[in-house]
């Protein structure tokens, strides 16, 4: 089965919450390949993650649905997604 690599931003719900805290909370929700953080504006920072999964139905919904149950997360938006060879 082919494998699909998707990159998603995680927007924290307030300028407040603890960037480090948050981080760590994805790491264990969804054990990223890649984490990286991306100042938006007035002191907003979206952390992106590249998460590689099975191109099989519904993955990539459960993870959405992970990183959307950490309380701190605002948003969570899927920005690439490309199939591995």
């Amino acid at each position: 089965m082919a494998e699909v690599i998707v990159s998603f931003r995680v927007l924290p719900k307030t300028v407040e919450v603890n960037l480090d805290k948050l981080e760590e909370k994805l790491k264990a929700a969804v054990e990223p390949e890649k984490i990286s953080r991306e100042p938006i504006a007035f002191g907003i920072v979206a952390i992106n993650l590249v998460k590689i999964i099975p191109d099989a139905g519904g993955e990539l919904e459960a993870i959405e649905n992970k990183l959307r149950a950490i309380e701190e997360v605002g948003e969570v938006e899927v920005t690439g997604m490309t199939r591995s060879l």
